[in-house]
């Protein structure tokens, strides 16, 4: 079966198809941030990441055992959280993980990051 319709009507209705995917990646991205995302009408902490020299940037940051990014990019935008206590962890192969518990009551809260080398 071929498309009748006229090639601009095509490229309107592709657009469209595009816009709704983009819309709901959106909206499924703002859910499953969860926790770590900005919830209306709550207010969020900022939370700011200091890393140690030796510590890899591409480690992994995890909030409430949601991932969040790479450290490098996490430690450079800063992140914020909701109210209340939160677990953060930051990990790599080969180091020990780095494991806080903070409680987010005022702002900004500021962690020193280094990860320790596991060793051979």
């Amino acid at each position: 079966m071929t498309d009748r319709r006229p090639p601009h009507r095509r490229s309107l209705s592709l657009r469209i198809l595009i816009t709704v995917l983009a819309i709901s990646a959106l909206a499924l991205g703002a859910a499953t941030l969860g926790a770590c995302g900005p919830a209306v009408g709550r207010p969020t902490i900022s939370m700011k990441f200091k890393v140690a020299p030796k510590t890899p940037p591409d480690a992994s940051v995890t909030i409430d055992e949601e991932y969040i990014g790479p450290l490098s990019y996490v430690a450079a935008r800063g992140v914020r959280i909701p109210r209340g206590q939160h677990r953060i962890t930051v990990e790599k192969e080969g180091y020990f993980p780095w494991d806080k518990l903070v409680q987010a009551e005022r702002q900004p809260i500021f962690l020193d990051v280094y990860l320790v080398k596991v060793p051979d």
